[in-house]
């Protein structure tokens, strides 16, 4: 065994593959994206019996035929000599959906091992699975797992490190009725007609026309490209008509290469899975009723989206009532380090400027950031709850034939529903659009979901303006985001010309619904540990920046320091701007110069007018009453409140969003006008909703 073992995690989207990475990496993970693409990329490191492994958990696909990205990333990677040892992990309760990617992956002649995961739902149902027959049809060690429940686990990890460097040390026992019955590969006669004895060398093994087309094409390889690791997976691969490989290794061959035998390959796999599940799995035909009974109702036709609604104003509610709770702890806890970091600074007799900056921009922005911790991490609870228990992939199916009608692609749902978390990874999941318009048209709209960034701003102006309904006024911004998104899509599609049906039934949504199981504790941490690591590193940094350059626009002129806010560089930039924002009900500079901060990161917004407006601890009772008597005295009343809150959810995304936008689209001008498009649209949507407001208010 080499002194580091690298193991590829490879598998079916909502297979549990991330649940089982998870189980053995902990929360020591490195999340990147992979070279030269924007599919994430999960790096975990840990030891077992005195060796050190590596584990890559790679990006979910259903096929190796590259027809997304998350597809050719894994077959590369793969292909590579980085990974020792491939585990493959399948759902158990739908082995056979699960078992098409394996019998690819067997092909490709590295190390596999079939993990059955899930095997604890696969008992709950009274299915059984020969997992002494299931190794011997394929030829890699089958080993039964439950990622959830940490079973198995050890075993599994024991396999892979006695399986690297040995792909086939599994015999293969087939029964294909010709007078055969159990033979190793060492006794199985050779087939009538073929050189080899396929039967005994491959788990897969195709009709007589396609195995003496694959002979063939091995002896044309090797030939003219010697040196080829796994010629019969390149045989393969060029029967399928595959672009990259066709382009890569040419062939003159029309005689063999007559046609693409793709879609005979393809329903000569399922006969062959088919045979596996009919000798391996029993009672099959059983099926979850909880899960039947749920989807009943959550993807009906009329009831899904309502209760979709419902659910997440629950949500809203627990981030409200409960985040509002400890958030409270947080709010002494600033209290008292601001006034002990005032009264060490005043003793030390430091100049007042850099106390002014310490006190007033760092600890005021970052810390008024920070008290906001306890609802993002109740939103971030929820969501992954929501995810892990097999929920939100009903959401987007009840959704598809929504967009359909509004002229929305199905799959843009996807990155929309990403997009309530954080923007960035929601546009990078733009490119499972196969159609380049509705790709470019969802990182339009996708930032006009609320992302947990915002939310900071929703819950100190709802709680100073809408005391009463604070967590309705706060909600009301997620469902305007949703409204305002598929309007824009609507009336882009109104526009478009020379679409035909056809682009729209490619567009139409594929999804998987997985069974519906308890959320992992293990994994639902992991998840929310990443989010609140993000979130404190934003405050520790981008935040922290933005704070002090805040204090400096604050606090010089063009005649240098001032303690005249009104002569600094940041009351003339703001009162330069104020006629664009006044219509809107916006027209305070100092509004103004917290809105440009905000570009940085949404956040800033709520820090920017701690400084702005000299509050500290502003998320508290006492600092939410003070910036409301301030705000007040100006005439910013709850009809700005509205506007302000608009504004924020839907003009320009945050500067890390914009860099993805750029590196999705490969060009600036596009994404200027992404950027000039959602300041109109926000300019517009916040100018009606001040108006009604003023009307209703």
């Amino acid at each position: 065994m080499p002194r580091e073992l690298t193991i590829g995690f490879a598998g079916n989207p909502n297979c549990g593959k991330t649940t089982l990475f998870n189980a053995y990496t902990g929360a020591n993970l490195k999340v990147a994206n992979w070279p030269g693409v924007t599919v994430e990329k999960k790096e975990g490191r840990f030891q077992f019996h005195n060796s050190d492994y590596r584990l890559v958990d790679l990006p979910g696909a259903y096929s190796l035929t590259c027809y997304t990205m998350e597809e050719q990333v894994t077959r590369q990677y793969i292909l590579s000599d980085d990974v020792d040892v491939i585990i493959d992990v399948a759902d158990a309760s739908a082995l056979q959906r699960n078992l098409y990617l394996t019998l690819q992956l067997i092909e490709l002649g590295k190390p596999v091992i079939l993990a059955l995961n899930m095997m604890d739902i696969v008992e709950k149902r009274g299915m059984e699975i020969d997992t002494h027959r299931l190794p011997e049809m394929l030829g890699v060690p089958v080993i039964p797992v439950s990622a959830r429940r940490k079973t198995g686990l050890d075993i599994l990890m024991h396999a892979a490190a006695h399986h690297a460097g040995h792909p086939s040390d599994t015999p293969l026992i087939h029964h294909h009725g010709r007078g055969a019955s159990s033979m190793t590969k060492s006794t199985r006669p050779a087939k009538e007609g073929h050189k080899h004895q396929h039967h005994a060398e491959y788990a897969m093994v195709y009709s007589d026309l396609i195995e003496d087309k694959i002979d063939q094409l091995i002896d044309e390889l090797q030939a003219r490209y010697p040196g080829l690791q796994n010629y019969r997976w390149h045989a393969i691969k060029l029967l399928e008509g595959d672009r990259e490989l066709l382009e890569k290794y040419p062939l003159s061959r029309p005689d063999i290469l007559d046609r693409s035998y793709e879609q005979d390959i393809i329903n000569q796999k399922y006969d062959f899975i088919d045979e596996i599940i009919q000798e391996v799995v029993v009672n099959r035909e059983e099926r979850s009723a909880v899960t039947d009974r749920a989807d009943a109702l959550l993807t009906h036709r009329f009831w899904g989206l309502p209760i979709f609604l419902l659910i997440m104003a629950l949500v809203f509610f627990l981030t409200f009532t409960i985040g509002d709770w400890l958030k409270g702890y947080f709010q002494m806890g600033l209290d008292w380090f601001s006034q002990g970091a005032l009264g060490w600074l005043q003793a030390l007799q430091v100049a007042p400027p850099l106390i002014s900056l310490i006190v007033d921009g760092i600890i005021t922005g970052v810390g008024g950031v920070l008290t906001f911790l306890p609802n993002i991490i109740i939103l971030f609870l929820a969501l992954a709850f929501l995810e892990d228990s097999g929920y939100m992939s009903r959401v987007a199916y009840v959704m598809d034939g929504i967009m359909g009608r509004l002229g929305l692609s199905g799959r843009a749902f996807i990155p929309m529903i990403l997009g309530f978390g954080c923007s960035v990874p929601a546009i990078m999941a733009s490119r499972a659009l196969e159609n380049k318009r509705d790709r470019y048209k969802t990182m339009l709209i996708t930032p006009f979901m609320s992302c947990s960034a915002r939310l900071p701003i929703y819950v100190l102006f709802s709680q100073m303006f809408f005391p009463e309904h604070a967590m309705l006024a706060a909600y009301s911004m997620y469902l305007l985001g949703l409204v305002v998104a598929v309007l824009c899509a609507f009336l882009m599609h109104i526009f478009e010309r020379g679409k035909t049906s056809r682009d729209r039934a490619s567009n139409s949504l594929l999804i998987e619904l997985p069974e519906y199981k308890s959320p992992s504790a293990h994994t639902i941490f992991i998840y929310v540990w990443e989010k609140v690591k993000d979130y404190l590193t934003r405050a520790g940094t981008v935040i922290f920046a933005a704070s002090i350059i805040m204090w400096v626009l604050l606090n010089f002129g063009p005649s240098g320091y001032s303690t005249e806010m009104d002569e600094t560089f940041g009351s003339l930039l703001g009162k330069w701007l104020v006629p664009f924002f006044a219509p809107v009900g916006l027209g305070y500079w100092q509004i103004v110069v917290a809105l440009i901060a905000g570009i940085s990161a949404k956040e800033v917004v709520v820090s920017s007018c701690a400084v702005l407006f000299s509050v500290g601890n502003v998320n508290s009772a006492a600092g939410m009453a003070s910036l409301s008597a301030i705000l007040g005295g100006m005439g910013f009343g709850p009809a700005n409140a509205l506007a302000l809150m608009t504004f924020s959810l839907l003009y320009v995304p945050c500067a890390a969003t914009l860099a993805t936008i750029k590196k999705e689209a490969g060009s600036w001008r596009w994404t200027a006008f992404a950027a000039a498009f959602q300041i109109g649209v926000a300019w517009l949507v916040s100018f009606l909703m001040y108006r009604l407001a003023l009307l209703v208010l």
